[in-house]
Parts: structure tokens; C-alpha cells; sequence
């Protein structure tokens, strides 16, 4: 259990020290924030757990093909905020567009073999 909590307050310290950045700074917010610190964060505490090689392999090539469906997200908030779109209808039509071409991506890749 102590080390859950540990798991917990390092990754929740993380995205605090980001979002500090991000209000200070929104550039240098952006670029911490597209650095895959999640990804990596997951990556290690799944090495810590298993050790298991596969395992992370099959993380990380997954994480890639969910990376490029939520990609969208990043174009359609800014364009409904700045066209007088609310903050939270802005950011519920971006989950949901982001929720549908994940299903799609995962649809077309069972297509070519490929199970996420």
C-alpha cells in the first residue's frame, strides 16, 4: 500500500509542477506537457511491477496508436474557444471526437492485424 501511495503523490506532483508551469508560462507549459512524462511515468512503474519486457513493448506500442486519434483534440478546443464556444461544451465535444477516433483507430486497426 505505501508504495501506491508513493506511485500516487510522484505522478500527482508531476502534473502539479506542470500545471504551475503551464499558468506562469503557457509555451513552456505546452512543451513539458507534450513530453510523454505520463507514458514514461507508466512505463517505469511497469517495469518496477512486472519486469515484464512484452508487457511494456505492447504498453508502448499502444500508447502510439491512441497518441495519434487524440492528436485532433489539440486543433478543435483552441478553434471552439476562440470561435465564442464555452469552456466546458468545448472541452465535452473534444472528448467526445477524441472517444470516437479511438474506436474508429481501434476498429481500423483490427482491420490489419493489429489489437490494441
Amino acid at each position: 500500500m505505501t508504495y501506491f501511495i508513493v506511485k500516487c503523490l510522484l505522478s500527482g506532483l508531476i502534473v502539479a509542477i506542470v500545471s504551475e508551469v503551464a499558468r506562469r508560462s503557457p509555451a513552456l507549459g505546452a512543451l513539458v506537457v507534450s513530453l510523454p512524462l505520463v507514458s514514461l511515468l507508466g512505463i517505469l512503474w511497469l517495469w518496477r511491477d512486472t519486469g515484464d519486457i512484452e508487457r511494456i513493448a505492447d504498453h508502448a506500442q499502444s500508447t502510439f496508436w491512441y497518441v495519434l486519434p487524440s492528436l485532433p483534440m489539440f486543433l478543435v478546443l483552441p478553434a471552439m474557444l476562440r470561435a465564442g464556444v464555452g469552456f466546458w461544451p468545448s472541452i465535452g465535444a473534444s472528448c467526445v471526437l477524441t472517444t470516437a477516433l479511438y474506436l474508429v483507430t481501434a476498429w481500423a486497426l483490427a482491420k490489419f492485424g493489429i489489437s490494441l
